[in-house]
């Protein structure tokens, strides 16, 4: 099959048309800015105009409860009273606004019929009391009940891996499928069709978005030979045999391996961990541009679930967040990470999954008032907090305060603060971010390497997060335009190409500072081993001599290294340690918790103001808890700043008062009026004292959990 019949095939058609929009532009070392599945608007006009405000019901109806089992007698009774008119009034009262309601689970149209009439007639009394709806669409087949209304569904499942079936957890009658077979697609399709025809949504949620594309699924046969295709539609013979040492792909076959590899240097797994990217982005676009055309108002929303959390998503999952992001309106995460300070004095948040969807334009769903399993709900001490995390980080999204059952019986708090966001929502929106400090978040660096740059990332954006300072995290084509940025912070970004190595040194040459760690440019976008760092006329020092791929890469001895480069300056640090357990002893694939700032944290905070030249624009000059974080936004619109503070240690220091703040404003900019408001105060908007006209001096009386202060400018 040559190219142009590939494109035109089930797997891409309507979708790619050019051979940089297949394929990440990093693999084919591409003069390319960034893929065009990365170029859609930020969805329908409802998902901006006003808040949202989440509660759920979608895995407790009886067909699944019954066939999962551990069932409560009552389960019956909770069901009727999930769809009561009671419970909606109830939902509408606390403020929700959008109620995201059981459809598919995977058991097949035919089987869920009765329970998809109910969903008929809990969105239709959703809708008449003007809360909107989302359908759950799963992505697993419970296959007992699905053959038999579509028995030639068995090609779509997918084959034992090492010898093991496939499921879905524990949940055995959950059948793994092969997500781009072209029947299981038309069938989603349809599934799609029917609930917009007949339920009037006003979004999609496709599920279990994190599990599609795992290394798994693509043992499936056609998986193969979709892998096989895409070689040969995106790499000319003459590129093959450089890249692989062989052109002639017929016999390629989809890796199975007991353990994820901790550094992927093979460059045919390089290439499959970027197609099976591709894939589930593809997967997403097509979706997305079925309900589009049935109705443009329908947003589109999915379930990578991990997160930005240390893990190595783009190998283990397949997820790419750029891209994927991009096909799409809205991503769910469920890591966990409830916001909160840890008993051995670690902050936990969902800080960095809500700063890369934000620099994406896009909004994350998560829980917020309570943490729910199995449909169990259970209220933490972090409620308030995690409210509070989602209106300064997440955008015009307050999360998922509760299933519906329990909504009803949220306490005086947490309805306290939804009332104050709806009341304040005119501060929320159509916002961007004012940082100092862009945090690059590498296609190959962290992709090819599960180890170093993940777990140097996440404590550089520990440190940044309690630094505090002003942050956004970038992703590579990002680097096409730092110039809002006074500094760039490359924590152990190891696999650049060229093209990103002279973006960043125009950057620097041209007044801006740069903090880099680690093995930062010493690798190819293809983690080929440069004989120096790529950056070496940036950072200063060297390399020490290569001893081979079976050896690890040792760290340089010595402290930190501070040059020049034109009119930047840059600090070098030859690694940043944890505290808490040697790299070598997190595992690529698993989880990697380092909430606990680096051993060499003050070093890295140091670097940061050495050479940013000069002093960060927020500055808490008489508050000494390192958990006070804070996010400054602008709104262009209203001609304001929004000063955000978020107390993360409320639960042992219930209060702080008289906090100093000094903000150097944009440059051109100057305040008019100072306010600060609170849901957690008898009034919630107070005027400020403050001085200064560039730099301004304020005083904030009073911080429990949460509070903004409104800068007005002229």
């Amino acid at each position: 099959m040559n190219r142009r019949e590939f494109l035109g095939t089930g797997l891409a058609a309507g979708i790619y048309s050019t051979r940089s929009e297949i394929i990440s532009p990093l693999l084919l070392g591409a003069e390319t800015t960034a893929p065009a599945e990365t170029a859609t608007g930020t969805g329908p006009a409802w998902l901006n105009d006003g808040p949202i405000i989440m509660a759920g019901c979608w895995d407790d109806f009886p067909l699944f409860q019954k066939r999962t089992g551990g069932i409560s007698t009552g389960l019956g009774d909770l069901y009727r009273k999930q769809g009561s008119d009671a419970t909606v009034n109830a939902l509408k009262e606390a403020g929700v606004t959008l109620g995201m309601i059981h459809f598919f689970k995977g058991f097949g149209l035919n089987a869920e019929q009765d329970h998809i009439e109910d969903a008929r007639t809990l969105a239709r009394k959703l809708k008449a009391n003007g809360i909107r709806v989302g359908l759950y669409v799963g992505s697993t087949i419970a296959y007992e009940t699905f053959l038999i209304e579509k028995p030639d569904a068995q090609s779509w499942f997918l084959p034992d891996y090492l010898g093991k079936p496939l499921y879905y957890g524990d949940q055995t009658f959950r059948r793994r499928v092969y997500f781009m077979h072209p029947g299981y697609r038309e069938y989603i399709k349809s599934v799609v069709r029917y609930g917009m025809e007949n339920l009037n949504p006003d979004l999609i949620h496709f599920d279990n978005t994190s599990m599609q594309a795992q290394p798994a699924v693509f043992s499936h046969p056609m998986a193969v030979e979709d892998f096989r295709k895409f070689l040969t539609a995106n790499f000319s013979t003459q590129e093959l045999h450089d890249r692989l040492g062989f052109s002639d792909v017929r016999y390629v076959e989809a890796p199975q391996l007991e353990e994820f590899p901790a550094r992927i240097n093979d460059p045919l797994l390089q290439i499959w961990a970027d197609f099976r990217c591709h894939q589930l982005t593809a997967y997403y676009a097509e979706m997305a541009a079925l309900i589009r055309s049935i109705n443009p108002d329908v947003a589109v929303e999915n379930n990578p679930s991990t997160g930005i959390s240390g893990r190595n998503v783009i190998w283990e999952q397949g997820v790419d967040y750029p891209r994927l992001l991009g096909a799409i309106d809205v991503a769910w995460t469920e890591e966990g990470d409830n916001a909160a300070v840890t008993a051995e004095g670690a902050l936990v948040s969902k800080i960095r999954t809500l700063k890369a969807a934000s620099i994406l334009k896009k909004k994350i769903f998560c829980y917020t008032w309570g943490a729910v399993g199995n449909w169990g709900y259970a209220p933490n001490s972090g409620g308030l907090l995690q409210m509070a995390e989602s209106m300064t980080y997440n955008r015009q999204c307050l999360g998922m305060v509760g299933i519906f059952d329990a909504v009803p019986d949220l306490p005086e708090a947490p309805r306290r603060y939804i009332q104050f966001y709806r009341q304040n929502f005119d501060l929320y929106r159509n916002v961007e971010s004012v940082a100092d400090v862009a945090l690059l978040y590498s296609f190959a660096s962290m992709g090819f390497n599960s180890a170093s740059p993940n777990i140097s990332f996440m404590l550089a954006s520990q440190m940044l997060i309690q630094g505090p300072f002003l942050f956004d995290i970038i992703f590579d084509q990002h680097l096409n335009d730092l110039s809002k940025y006074r500094l760039l912070f490359l924590a152990d970004q190891e696999s650049l190409s060229d093209a990103q190595i002279q973006q960043i040194q125009n950057f620097v040459r041209n007044g801006g500072g740069l903090v880099a760690t680690g093995h930062t440019s010493l690798y190819t976008e293809r983690r080929e081993r440069r004989p120096d760092f790529g950056l070496k006329d940036c950072l200063g020092v060297s390399a020490l001599p290569w001893e081979g791929s079976e050896v690890d890469e040792p760290d340089l001895s010595g402290g930190a290294v501070q040059n020049r480069f034109g009119r930047g300056k840059i600090t070098y640090i030859p690694v940043i340690t944890p505290t808490t357990m040697k790299a070598s002893q997190q595992g690529p694939g698993r989880k990697q918790h380092y909430w606990n700032l680096a051993a060499n944290n003050d070093q890295l905070r140091s670097a940061v103001v050495s050479a940013m030249s000069g002093a960060p624009s927020i500055r808490l000059t008489n508050v000494s808890s390192p958990y006070v974080t804070v996010e400054l936004l602008r709104q262009p619109g209203a001609n304001r700043l929004l000063l955000h503070l978020l107390n993360y240690d409320h639960v042992r220091t219930p209060e702080m008062q008289d906090l100093a703040v000094e903000l150097t404003l944009p440059s051109g900019l100057q305040a008019k009026r100072v306010r600060c408001l609170s849901p957690d105060a008898p009034s919630t908007d107070h005027p400020l004292d403050w001085k200064g006209e560039r730099t301004i001096s304020i005083r904030v009386p009073s911080l429990k959990v949460y509070s903004v202060v409104v800068i007005d400018l002229v």
